[in-house]
């Protein structure tokens, strides 16, 4: 039985590593884990105790999982949603330990001092879920607006002549200067006196999943037929600088209504 327990724990190990290799947190809740097991066995700790360390490996990756996306990482849309799950999972947690500590409070076993750390813990983890959501938000409009121009493609690809009833347009080849942006982003900002709502500079995760080459291309979180949209289409038309403004690509298929900025984004080349 304990050989048995000691082929799952290496198991274990080997898919924690490969999900969160070298995160020290995620190694000593690892290492817990192993020593637990070992206690219990031997007979030297209750199987509760395994159920508790097997809880603190599995925050621990949850913890190590944010910290490589919320914090930084440039996501697809399925990383998004894992990351939700992720945050969902530790804040859970947390209040299921604080309804736990409230019972032994209740029952007189622990003063009411002692919640203080636990409430702290679930509004940490509630402040945590309110970030998370905020940055997969951000990661779906953008994916809703690479779906947009995917099946705008696609239509095009069929049909050449609904491009005009697909979307408003200006032509361009090639990749647009970041000094042409910035010129565009000061001249937003000078008008409307805030920044130009951007949700994509150049490549992301997103772009490259559906296999777009985005480098060059800037997407600003705009309807068109808004005032601010229709102050950034005269403003390009004005200056000649390459756009897309999308209301609605293909009717029933996608939307994500946005202004790309710069020449359409091609298809990636096959094994590039």
């Amino acid at each position: 039985m304990r050989i048995f327990s000691g082929l799952i724990l290496l198991l274990c190990a080997g898919v924690c590593l490969a999900q969160s290799a070298d995160d020290p947190q995620v190694a000593a809740a690892r290492a817990d884990l192993a020593k637990t097991q070992s206690l219990v066995d031997a007979g030297a700790l209750p199987r509760l105790r395994l159920a508790k360390a097997e809880q603190g490996l599995a925050d621990a990756q949850d913890a190590a999982f944010l910290r490589r996306t919320a914090y930084g990482q440039d996501l697809t849309a399925a990383q998004a949603d894992e990351m939700v799950a992720a945050a969902k999972r530790r804040f859970d947690r947390r209040q299921k330990a604080l309804d736990d500590a409230r019972k032994l409070v209740a029952e007189g076993a622990a003063p009411q001092t002692s919640l203080k750390p636990f409430e702290d813990g679930v509004e940490q983890e509630r402040q945590e879920c309110s970030l998370v959501d905020s940055r997969a938000t951000l990661v779906r409009q953008l994916s809703d607006m690479a779906s947009a121009e995917a099946a705008f493609l696609d239509t095009l690809a069929q049909d050449p002549a609904e491009e005009s009833e697909l979307a408003d347009s200006e032509s361009g080849e090639g990749v647009m200067a970041y000094a042409t942006y910035a010129k565009v982003e000061v001249a937003y900002r000078e008008h409307f006196g805030k920044a130009m709502p951007v949700s994509a500079i150049g490549e992301t995760a997103v772009h490259r999943a559906m296999g777009f080459d985005h480098r060059g291309r800037v997407d600003v979180a705009l309807n068109p037929d808004q005032p601010e949209g229709v102050w950034l289409i005269d403003y390009l038309k004005e200056n000649h600088i390459p756009f897309f403004a999308f209301r609605q690509a293909v009717k029933g298929k996608a939307t994500g209504a946005h202004i790309h900025i710069g020449p359409m984004s091609t298809k990636l080349a096959s094994g590039g």
